[in-house]
């Protein structure tokens, strides 16, 4: 185990993933996206095991990652919570990607690109917006009780602020277009795994 103060740093800058992955064979870099996102983009040699999955088999995952764990999303939000999960779990140094996939690409990454899609987080803005609209248009000019739909996402929104967790984004992930050729299930994701200890990881 890491002592607080190791465990305390979990921000790692694609510049420096970039670097572990050209040093460091331990290294296992975990996409916790949904399975569509991943096929749209992910970084080369990372595993997709979305964080429902994740959150469903947190123990059995842990028991096979080493001390070197990068954990990867959007913008950071669903990687921290990864790493929160991981953390009660044991494994107490896993990294969370700065700017997500799209920051290490940006920052000149090896990636894998596939079908354009809209990431997670932006389609749940687009309806959380397009839903307050609707309230207060409809509230205007239909009735003025439609005006509580608003208030509804409002809360609901500061709701999922409050508890870091997204229902609307849960629902959105279960849409036909959301869905990848193939989605990840615990065999296809966690089993394939290669299974390592944390001393092999902390001696790299």
């Amino acid at each position: 185990m890491t002592s607080p103060s190791a465990a305390a740093v979990t921000a790692l800058a694609p510049e420096a993933l970039q670097s572990w992955i050209k040093e460091h064979q331990d290294l296992v870099v975990i996409d916790v996206r949904s399975a569509a996102e991943f096929e749209s983009l992910h970084i080369r040699g990372s595993y997709n095991v979305p964080l429902p999955l994740l959150a469903e088999h947190t123990d059995e995952l842990a028991a096979r990652l080493g001390s070197r764990v990068v954990l990867v999303c959007q913008s950071g939000v669903r990687a921290e919570q990864a790493r929160q999960r991981l953390a009660k779990a044991g494994i107490e140094t896993a990294y969370v990607l700065t700017g997500g996939a799209p920051g290490y690409a940006a920052a000149g990454g090896d990636v894998v690109k596939g079908k354009d899609r809209w990431d997670l987080e932006r389609q749940v803005r687009l309806m959380a917006g397009s839903l307050v609209v609707m309230g207060l248009a409809g509230g205007k000019f239909v009735s003025p009780r439609i005006r509580t739909l608003a208030g509804v996402i409002g809360a609901g929104l500061t709701f999922s602020a409050a508890t870091n967790t997204c229902a609307m984004g849960k629902a959105i992930s279960a849409m036909p277009w959301n869905k990848a050729a193939k989605e990840p299930t615990r065999e296809s994701a966690i089993l394939q795994l290669p299974v390592q200890s944390a001393d092999e990881g902390a001696a790299a």
